[in-house]
């Protein structure tokens, strides 16, 4: 039997693969913070100590700007409350609250805060929440930038999914004054309509506690033949709407799955396999980003690849997005075909999750995902209250993390002059 049958098999008949994504749900949202986000971290450094065959974690601090939200409410000039949900790190509005008019801008791209520019100023600007997973989306934190370089007071996103709100995160840098941001149901949207006597007037009250803070990346090092790696990633932070079972229980599960199946054999590979698990993703990358930025310019270049797995499954298809690194997909595509499953490759970087701090500073790096340019798949639920384990299946699971196995052991064996392309742009 070759090593790829082996690790194939290893991993389809694996039961703690779905026990850890349900213990993982179990641990509730995992919002950056929060005691959720702690008994995760607890959770998998011991799972991530018998996954690597007894290797114990590395702790790295990440001090990130601390928030928390103390409470939010939205409400019509004629009292009625709609339900709202604030956007990670928005700035808190005036004890008595921001009233403003809202301005609807529909979905929020660039041409049409271009036409509205001169209405903008002052107001609370509305838009919609978009499929993230999607060439051609336009992100949240784009669209709340476009509303503070336009003037407005405020910013209001309107979720996908009837009767409930959106979670997300402004992008905020705590240091950043922002403006007040919260999302809300379609419903809410449909009640701030312009109509003939103007634009709908609302209070929106914000009151949050910022301050220092620190979490942790866990980092599990199994060394191969030479000084180079390939890291496998996965982010732990999630938001408190919901289980936050697809982004990213999901992912986390994968990697300590493929750490099992491949640990007995890593150390007769060429590379070594670095399992990195980040937080404060959620929160603009900060976890990977501080990471990525700490390496000296040799851990670098001794990082072949990373590979990230983030909302791995919710659907059955699977894209990689490739960052740039177009040398990357021949090898991506013939791994999949010979693991027998299909893959496809998305190249624009996109900075939706923690790859994109190792492609911006020159390390090839794919994020897998499900359900790419699919808006029926079950990851349309991502960040809203219906982001939950029932929305995962064990097969979709499973064959993500077999598909993860087979890339990370042949980037783990790849010749150097192949890896070295990988570099190229």
């Amino acid at each position: 039997m070759n090593k790829h049958v082996q690790t194939a098999t290893s991993l389809s008949a694996d039961p703690q693969l779905w026990k850890d994504f349900l213990a993982l749900c179990d641990c509730g949202g995992r919002l950056c913070g929060t005691e959720s986000e702690r008994r995760a971290f607890a959770l998998i450094r011991e799972r991530g100590r018998l996954a690597s065959a007894g290797v114990e974690a590395t702790s790295i601090p990440v001090n990130y700007g601390g928030w928390s939200i103390k409470r939010a409410s939205l409400a019509l000039d004629d009292g009625v409350t709609l339900p709202c949900q604030p956007l990670l790190r928005t700035v808190a509005t005036a004890a008595q609250g921001l009233v403003a008019e809202v301005i609807d801008l529909g979905r929020g791209t660039p041409e049409e805060f271009d036409a509205h520019a001169d209405d903008i100023g002052g107001r609370i600007v509305l838009v919609r929440h978009e499929l993230m997973f999607a060439a051609g989306t336009i992100h949240r934190r784009r669209k709340y930038d476009l509303a503070r370089r336009h003037g407005a007071a405020g910013f209001l996103i309107a979720g996908p999914l009837p009767g409930a709100v959106v979670a997300g995160s402004t992008g905020r840098d705590s240091a950043d004054e922002g403006i007040p941001a919260v999302g809300i149901s379609p419903e809410g949207a449909a009640r701030l309509r312009r109509t003939e006597r103007g634009w709908p007037a609302v209070t929106l009250r914000i009151e949050t506690a910022e301050g220092a803070a620190q979490t942790e990346t866990l980092l599990f090092e199994l060394p191969g033949r030479e000084d180079e790696w390939v890291v496998l990633s996965a982010h732990v932070d999630g938001h408190d709407l919901a289980e936050s079972a697809m982004d990213n229980a999901t992912g986390v599960a994968a990697v300590l799955a493929v750490a099992r199946a491949l640990a007995p054999s890593v150390s007769s590979f060429q590379r070594g396999l670095r399992l990195a698990f980040f937080s404060v993703e959620e929160w603009a990358l900060t976890g990977s980003r501080q990471y990525v930025e700490a390496l000296t310019p040799g851990a670098r270049d001794a990082i072949a690849l990373n590979v990230n797995l983030d909302s791995i499954a919710g659907s059955p298809n699977l894209t990689a997005l490739t960052s740039g690194f177009a040398r990357l997909e021949p090898f991506l595509l013939r791994v999949a075909e010979t693991a027998g499953q299909s893959l496809r490759t998305v190249r624009p970087l996109m900075v939706n999750s923690d790859h994109a701090s190792f492609a911006q500073a020159g390390i090839p790096a794919i994020r897998l995902v499900a359900g790419f340019d699919d808006p029926a798949a079950n990851l349309r639920y991502v960040l809203t209250p219906a982001d939950t384990r029932d929305k995962v299946s064990q097969a979709e699971l499973r064959q993500a993390a077999m598909l993860s196995a087979a890339l990370v052991e042949a980037a783990c064996n790849a010749n150097g002059d192949e890896a070295a392309r990988w570099r190229q742009r």
